[in-house]
């Protein structure tokens, strides 16, 4: 299953709902350029919603990376949001878990934007 994503705005933080996998290729190609054009726009508070994400690869972990990096580089933050156990598993082995701040609840994650 390939990556979907929707967009939408609460409280001046915008939420991207991701559904399928991050994988090399469309999946990270997706994740690439949602955050592309995301940065593009001027958005500075951007919470990934990977509840519906199954699966990520090395090259989805290195595209989360880039990612968090190319949104810090603006000025932005980036978070994470209910992560399956199996993402969180492999957050927790790749020790990205220190980097991310992830969160577990919606309102909590909006409200944890400065």
């Amino acid at each position: 299953m390939s990556l979907q994503g929707t967009s939408r705005e609460t409280g001046g933080v915008l939420i991207v709902d991701f559904s399928g996998r991050i994988t090399l290729g469309d999946g990270s190609a997706m994740l690439r350029k949602t955050i592309r054009e995301l940065n593009a726009a001027g958005q500075k508070k951007i919470l990934l919603n990977l509840a519906d994400v199954d699966y990520i690869d090395s090259a989805g972990i290195g595209e989360l990376v880039s990612a968090y990096s190319s949104v810090r580089t603006a000025g932005g933050e980036l978070k994470l949001l209910n992560l399956t156990k199996r993402v969180n598993d492999l957050l927790q082995i790749t020790r990205l878990f220190t980097v991310f701040d992830v969160q577990s609840e919606e309102w909590t994650a909006i409200h944890s934007f400065k």
